[in-house]
């Protein structure tokens, strides 16, 4: 990728962000990406602006400031969904994450200045698969840039359906409605992770508990603040992938007893609904590569099935 690839025929903008239900956002705060300019029959160029203070995504005890790679992706998600309706995929669909990888090579590269970053988005889409007429699979690749500094990938493979499909699939699978997290109550699971264990300052962004050691593995309930409106922005009727990602990645610190390691490279894969009624528990095991890096695979175990995966490579900062 060269930075003449994301230049498109005009120059992107960053002064405002794009109405919030393109990225099936409920708060303006909550929306990243500012412009979608169209490059071709599946191309799409994007801009988000990355803040500089964020509730969430700037919570961390490393130091010096970064710009936290799951940040990254959620702009890429929500790029990747607003190019897809502008392509045209009706707003009657939901989009759920089969899964995704994400590289960053450099986290120098990510590090913040004194304005917020300018992330520039390069989207080639693929069609998996088409039943009825309609996209039912497909797949998003992003190059991603700061400025003029490509900083790395990120690919995503989405299942789609309609709100009535969705709805009408989770009450099948489960046999009775699910939940939703909005009439669920807001407290700390007992045995709530210490901030500081998983890289945080605030109680309200940790989403593990019950953390326990072994000798060559550690395990946590996964247990969020569904009071966390940077997690939850609106009403979900499961764990979302965003949400076990940032579960495998406090987990990860644990496994390496290092509050300030940062992924590099950070891929899921999610083959089950992870439901709100039911114990989520998180397990992961560490393999170091002897350069430094280490490589933590999370597996989320619900009813003694695993329902999804997640593999996190950590570099020290």
């Amino acid at each position: 990728m060269t930075t003449g690839d994301l230049i498109s025929p005009r120059e992107l903008s960053f002064g405002r962000t794009v109405e919030r239900r393109l990225v099936h956002r409920a708060s303006v705060a909550e929306v990243f990406v500012t412009d979608l300019v169209p490059a071709g029959e599946s191309r799409f160029l994007a801009a988000a602006q990355l803040p500089l203070s964020h509730g969430y995504y700037s919570d961390h005890l490393a130091r010096p400031a970064h710009f936290d790679p799951l940040l990254i992706l959620e702009a890429g998600r929500q790029a990747g969904i607003a190019g897809a309706h502008l392509l045209g995929l009706p707003p009657d669909t939901t989009m759920m994450v089969n899964g995704f990888s994400l590289d960053l090579p450099d986290p120098a590269a990510l590090r913040t200045g004194r304005r917020p970053g300018e992330l520039r988005i390069d989207n080639h889409f693929e069609t998996l698969r088409v039943r009825a007429g309609r996209v039912r699979k497909g797949a998003v690749r992003q190059d991603l840039s700061i400025g003029d500094v490509p900083i790395g990938t990120h690919t995503m493979e989405v299942q789609i359906v309609t709100h009535a499909e969705h709805e009408a699939l989770r009450t099948v699978l489960r046999g009775t409605p699910a939940p939703l997290t909005g009439d669920l109550e807001d407290v700390p699971a007992p045995g709530q992770a210490e901030p500081y264990t998983v890289g945080r300052v605030s109680p309200m962004n940790v989403v593990l508990s019950q953390v326990e050691r072994g000798p060559s593995a550690v395990s946590a309930r996964v247990t969020p603040r569904y009071g966390n409106r940077a997690i939850f922005d609106h009403d979900y009727d499961h764990l979302p992938a965003m949400t076990l990602t940032e579960a495998a990645r406090q987990l990860a610190l644990v496994a390496l007893g290092d509050a300030a390691a940062w992924p590099a490279t950070v891929s899921g894969s999610f083959g089950r609904f992870a439901e709100l009624d039911q114990p989520v528990l998180a397990a992961a095991t560490r393999t170091d590569a002897g350069d430094g890096t280490v490589t933590v695979n999370v597996a989320f175990i619900q009813e003694a099935i695993t329902i999804a995966e997640s593999t996190m490579v950590m570099v020290p900062r």
